[in-house]
């Protein structure tokens, strides 16, 4: 069994007619995981063709990965590049096909590693961390009200109920280039992560997405919960999140 375990469940919530979330955990040849969240955005359907182009265009890099990747130098320039890569391709899909004009999507994107985690983000898609010290956000998002409330003009209990809250700063795929912010920190057994689209984060706060993650064994669980809650409290967005376990069951020896 990998020693990185991993699941994605999304969810069209209550009120949206379709999913224009996207995600998947994916595994390279060298059976190194990456996990990653896209929440679409634009009209006529267009913000689920963002999504899934960079699910797509993501799996694929990573399915040709010729090197493992060993230092967290090699996962931060896989990200960069990969990810600047799928923002051109969306860009220039989006300038070619009049229905999909301003098209784009949130990403985040976690490299797993054994030693390391790379997390690589654009938007307001998050990505927690729980381990022996807490539970905590680990991206920033790029959206106004952050940017409000980093700088002091709002609080962050004024942010939760903003009516600019949904306005992004930053996506992938509405500029020909874009800056993504990558960061990588350590790991360890028995460490979890969490990826979500704002349709979990803003319904669930961060002691019940904790409480979950340590209340169920199973990923599938978690996740299931998770998406009920925020459906049980309107569900007027589209609801995904990516699980990874950091498994200890192994014995010392085993590959």
């Amino acid at each position: 069994m990998s020693r990185l375990n991993g699941y994605f469940l999304t969810d069209k919530g209550k009120v949206r007619d379709h999913n224009e979330d996207a995600g998947g955990v994916f595994f390279n040849p060298h059976k190194q995981l990456i996990a990653i969240i896209a929440d679409g955005m634009g009209g006529h359907k267009a913000g689920d063709v963002a999504s899934q182009m960079v699910i797509s265009s993501l799996k694929e890099k990573w399915n040709k990965t010729e090197n493992a990747i060993t230092s967290p130098e090699a996962a931060e320039i896989w990200l960069s590049e990969s990810i600047k890569e799928t923002n051109n391709s969306v860009f220039t899909y989006s300038q070619q096909h009049v229905e999909c004009a301003g098209m784009g999507t949130t990403v985040v994107a976690v490299i797993c590693t054994l030693d390391f985690i790379s997390i690589a983000h654009i938007g307001d898609s998050r990505c927690y961390l729980s381990n022996s010290q807490g539970f905590k956000q680990v991206t920033e998002d790029h959206s106004l009200v952050n940017e409000l409330v980093r700088t002091g003009q709002i609080s962050k209990d004024d942010a939760e109920y903003h009516p600019r809250k949904n306005v992004l700063l930053k996506a992938l795929g509405t500029e020909k280039d874009v800056n993504v912010d990558i960061q990588t920190i350590g790991w360890d057994k028995n460490d979890k992560l969490l990826l979500c689209s704002d349709g979990l984060s803003n319904k669930v706060s961060e002691l019940e997405l904790d409480s979950a993650l340590k209340q169920f064994v199973s990923l599938e669980d978690v996740a299931q919960h998770l998406i009920n809650i925020a459906n049980e409290r309107g569900g007027e967005d589209n609801i995904s999140l990516t699980l990874v376990h950091y498994n200890d069951s192994q014995e010392e020896g085993e590959s």
